[in-house]
């Protein structure tokens, strides 16, 4: 059986592909920064996983939201010592929403890594980048999503 010739054009989508996810990553990151202007510190911090040459990278997370907790500190800590972690998943273009399964491995994830929330951040060319809550558990019926509608509240 011969496999059939990658073309041009098959090459140009993955490379137009890979180009859109940085540009999501980049958008959502603004966005983010501009919800959480006025807040004063502790200031959040963006790790981004990039894959080789800047892609898509393995896994189900894209983009790490994290800070010092300032809060009231646990036994055997001080303040500061605890951290706040926000999982982000990024689609850019038209790249289609998370499978059931996708969400399933990101609530394990969040549970190993003790996370406050789970991020879907969508952006297309043109437009701001919109952002979707991760349902605690599955509910039959419903999606697992919830549109995001103040950035602020989540980044508090």
């Amino acid at each position: 059986m011969r496999l059939p010739i990658k073309n041009a054009d098959y090459k140009k989508r993955f490379e137009t592909a890979a180009y859109t996810e940085r540009w999501a990553v980049t958008m959502t990151k603004v966005c983010i920064r501009q919800a959480v202007a006025q807040t004063p510190w502790p200031r959040w911090h963006f790790v981004s996983f990039c894959g080789p040459d800047g892609g898509e990278a393995r896994g189900v997370v894209d983009l790490l939201a994290i800070r010092k907790d300032h809060g009231a500190p646990c036994f055997g800590t001080k303040r500061g010592d605890a951290l706040q972690i926000i999982l982000i998943q990024v689609k850019g273009g038209y790249a289609a929403m998370p499978t059931a399964e996708d969400g399933k491995r990101l609530r394990a994830v969040a549970r190993r890594h003790r996370a406050r929330e789970v991020l879907l951040a969508t952006w297309r060319k043109g437009k701001a980048a919109r952002f979707f809550s991760l349902r605690p558990k599955a509910v039959a019926g419903k999606g697992d999503w919830l549109k995001v509608t103040d950035l602020r509240a989540i980044f508090r």
